[in-house]
């Protein structure tokens, strides 16, 4: 399973790369080392490749303007209330750059260009990604070196997994935050269905941010314990779903697996999610509306299950702190049947 890899520009003394992986199937995995990024999964079909991820429109659009697609977002992917992380008397101030809040890491892990090797062998290809954070940015402690590796083998099975470790105590709890639209490029996430293993979500405030505890998904429009239709979930009229204009909520797996299952009921294409991670937080891309540089994307053409520590409602973060030494290791898995 040979790898290609193509540099597609150079700026700022950094080689932005493409890197594509094949499997004996044909399905096709396309990466970038800018935010070691999932850009593409195409699979075969009778009138070609076809894109089952949302993308966008050339690699070099990847850098332009921040889109979160399929990149790896870190520090800590999601909302940080008021910015403020504490450990005993010791309050650390991170950049508020969500209104009163600090989201995504600020100038996160999803915007560097990362170094990167790769490998082979008749099974499988890899790709391995590496970044140094240093002390200090985004108001982060601790000097970070973080690796991230996709695997593509010929299962059709995509393995994403990420290392990490600091010289300083620390937060961090990054995630993928690729969105899959399994009919293809000119379709959306409405006619899919999603199965979770959950039996309780967050509820969200104004700021997106848990604020009530977990709550059973027994009798609410977030029971997915059975599989069911995403677009009757958005179109449900639930007070939490309109508030937030789609789903963007917080699952709490029960550990067994796999963790979610999407289906596409009319072209009978599955993705099953196994993870080594807690939680889920499941968004339907609410946000897209066919401007900027995501400017061939809208509303719900895609649904992202982002793998990760659920979110906390205030400033103790001990969930995701990273002691000094201490590795950091998560995986989750992405079965494709087609």
């Amino acid at each position: 399973m040979p790898i290609k890899v193509a540099r597609y520009q150079r700026k700022g003394q950094h080689d932005y790369c493409e890197i594509t992986m094949v499997n004996r199937h044909g399905m096709q995995v396309k990466l970038l080392n800018y935010g070691a990024t999932l850009e593409k999964v195409l699979i075969p079909t009778a009138r070609g490749l076809e894109n089952v991820i949302m993308s966008l429109e050339s690699p070099e659009d990847y850098s332009k303007a921040r889109n979160f697609l399929g990149g790896t977002v870190g520090r800590v992917v999601g909302r940080i209330r008021h910015g403020q992380w504490q450990h005993g008397n010791h309050i650390v101030q991170l950049p508020l750059n969500d209104g009163q809040n600090h989201i995504h890491g600020g100038t996160g892990t999803d915007t560097q260009v990362f170094d990167f090797s790769t490998q082979y062998d008749e099974h499988q290809s890899t790709a391995t990604f590496i970044l140094f954070d240093a002390d200090g940015n985004n108001g982060y402690p601790g000097n970070l070196k973080l690796q991230v590796s996709y695997t593509l083998d010929d299962d059709n099975q995509l393995t994403y997994r990420i290392r990490a470790i600091s010289d300083k105590l620390t937060i961090f709890n990054p995630t993928n935050h690729v969105y899959f639209r399994l009919n293809g490029p000119h379709s959306d996430a409405l006619g899919l269905n999603l199965q979770l293993n959950s039996d309780a979500y967050l509820p969200l405030d104004a700021d997106s941010l848990p604020y009530q505890g977990r709550r059973s998904v027994e009798g609410t429009v977030f029971d997915f314990r059975r599989a069911k239709s995403v677009g009757a979930v958005i179109n449900s009229h639930d007070s939490q779903i309109d508030a937030e204009r789609g789903l963007n909520h917080p699952f709490l797996l029960r550990g067994d697996s796999p963790a979610a299952v999407l289906s596409s009921p009319d072209k009978k294409r599955t993705v099953v999610m196994t993870t080594k991670s807690p939680a889920i937080v499941v968004y339907t891309g609410n946000h897209f509306d066919h401007t900027g540089i995501a400017k061939n994307l809208g509303q719900y053409d895609g649904i992202t299950l982002e793998a990760q520590m659920p979110p906390a409602a205030g400033s103790d973060l001990t969930a995701i702190t990273l002691l000094p030494g201490e590795q950091f290791d998560t995986w989750t898995k992405w079965q494709f049947t087609y």
